[in-house]
């Protein structure tokens, strides 16, 4: 049985998709671990731990191989101790598995790091297309002073795994703020992934 054909409507200011079947939120007391600055996050957590930082709508017609998962990400500006908010992060559980954003409002960057360490940043921002290709972990970051809106869409069995980062110390690179603009400067934290940990992540694909 061929399963009908849809349209969904995105609202590029909100993030809003028209018969989105999922949503999930993140606020900002689930982001412990993420900011450099853990004085500075306890703060903000403490003052206002129930704010939204980003939020996806999105829709999953089968987990399988073969179909899609697509929707959007709204994210809030905001910075803590100059850091600018950002997604947890994530490579897919099946490594070799793709996907794009495209940027609907907002400016922003996607920062991308390989199993072994090497980094690259691109920027995304309205009717900007990025491709993350197979086997980079990656991260979204809100540089600009307005909500950051993407769309995107991955293989539906592609599945995620964040603690790949959060074992490693965070990401290589952090993004802060750098007078008008952004940088990038390098993790203190970082612990580079010993070989065994990288082969378990090339083995995760098929």
């Amino acid at each position: 049985m061929h399963q009908p054909p849809t349209a969904h409507r995105i609202d590029p200011a909100t993030g809003a998709m028209s018969h989105a079947t999922g949503r999930y939120e993140k606020r900002l007391r689930d982001l412990a671990g993420l900011y450099a600055d853990a004085p500075a996050f306890d703060r903000a957590a403490q003052e206002a731990g129930g704010r939204i930082v980003y939020a996806v709508n999105e829709v999953r017609p089968a987990t399988t191989r073969g179909d899609l998962i697509f929707g959007t990400t709204f994210m809030e500006p905001g910075q803590i101790g100059g850091e600018y908010y950002m997604t947890r992060g994530h490579i897919h559980a099946r490594g070799n598995r793709p996907e794009t954003y495209y940027g609907e409002s907002g400016q922003g960057v996607m920062l991308l790091e390989t199993p072994e360490g090497a980094t690259e940043i691109v920027e995304i921002g309205p009717k900007t297309l990025v491709y993350v290709p197979p086997l980079w972990i990656h991260r979204s970051v809100n540089t600009g002073p307005e909500p950051l809106v993407m769309s995107f869409c991955y293989p539906g069995d592609s599945g995620q795994d964040y603690e790949i980062i959060a074992r490693a110390g965070g990401m290589a690179k952090r993004i802060v703020a750098d007078g008008d603009g952004w940088a990038a400067i390098d993790n203190p934290t970082y612990r580079p992934r010993a070989a065994e940990e990288i082969a378990r992540v090339y083995a995760t694909t098929d």
